[in-house]
């Protein structure tokens, strides 16, 4: 699937380190946008309510033949004619990757959308830390920092991104266990069977994957027309179509191809993949997000959109 940037200047000639400028700029700014985010979705956050091993009181339920006598919870039993259990909690932390794509791509932003798709995919990324901070789960960034738990995540990563420097087209997932999670916002542009093959490493070692794509408005409608001059914003290539809406048809169906076949691989995977497009709010990827990571988790949320 080749990038495009239409009516828009050659971003991928500028150099990685001006874009680690931009993005250390632009950062402080994303954080207060990512906790205005949270704000507007979360009604009380529970953490990753489990049975397990803690100390707060989670639900009652019916006793099951072979489990531990005291565990039964006896004055609850007295009510009725049925012995119930009290599940405590798990209060185990969890390892929760989260990554933002820093290709030049990312920079793109059309007329109709509000944001770029840099801008929307480090929100996103910011958004999670804080949430996932405050139901005290370890963060990290692959590449960047070494997972961690802090109230105040999201402050910390965003310290990390803004001292990074120039951050590598794909990271190192050498370092995800199994069991974790890794959540990867990108535009997923490049080859389908380049990004199956770097993200199988983490398929392989049980780590499970949520990927949200984001998405340009006028990338995906293909809006184009009469003389228009494309840019790649990779490589600065640049190619002149003579009547631009000739192409529309073909390029929508490689578009459309491309995410549905990566949205079924991760389908087959139990992994989940969201949309989220940079005219719209970044809100609605945030709950989809988090409720794919509870249901695998067996959770309960506490977030509503």
């Amino acid at each position: 699937m080749a990038r495009i940037g239409a009516a828009s200047p050659p971003v991928g000639t500028k150099d990685a380190l001006a874009r680690a400028r931009q993005r250390a700029f632009l950062v402080p700014d994303l954080l207060i946008e990512a906790r205005r985010v949270v704000n507007t979705v979360i009604s009380g956050w529970h953490g990753r309510r489990k049975r397990g091993i803690g100390e707060n009181f989670w639900q009652f339920r019916p006793y099951v033949e072979g489990e531990s006598l005291s565990r039964i919870d006896w004055r609850r039993s007295a009510r009725d004619d049925h012995i119930y259990v009290r599940d405590r909690e798990w209060e185990a932390a969890h390892t929760v990757w989260l990554w933002a794509d820093p290709s030049p791509s990312m920079l793109y932003q059309s007329r109709t959308a509000s944001v770029s798709k840099e801008s929307r995919a480090l929100v996103l990324v910011l958004a999670l830390a804080e949430l996932l901070s405050r139901g005290g789960e370890r963060i990290a960034w692959p590449g960047l920092t070494d997972p961690f738990t802090a109230r105040n995540g999201a402050e910390r990563l965003a310290a990390h991104l803004t001292h990074a420097g120039a951050l590598p087209h794909r990271p190192d997932l050498a370092a995800v266990r199994r069991f974790s999670d890794v959540v990867i916002a990108s535009d997923f542009l490049d080859p389908v069977e380049e990004t199956k093959e770097w993200l199988d490493t983490l398929a392989r070692r049980g780590a499970r994957a949520h990927l949200i794509e984001i998405a340009d408005p006028a990338e995906e409608s293909f809006p184009y027309s009469g003389r228009t001059e494309f840019t790649d914003p990779e490589t600065g290539e640049k190619l002149t179509a003579g009547r631009a809406e000739q192409l529309g048809a073909d390029y929508r169906l490689l578009y459309s191809a491309r995410r549905e076949e990566l949205a079924a691989w991760c389908k087959r995977l139990g992994w989940s993949y969201t949309v989220n497009h940079t005219d719209r709010l970044a809100s609605e990827a945030l709950v989809q997000v988090h409720m794919a990571m509870s249901a695998e988790s067996g959770y309960a949320s506490g977030v509503r959109a």
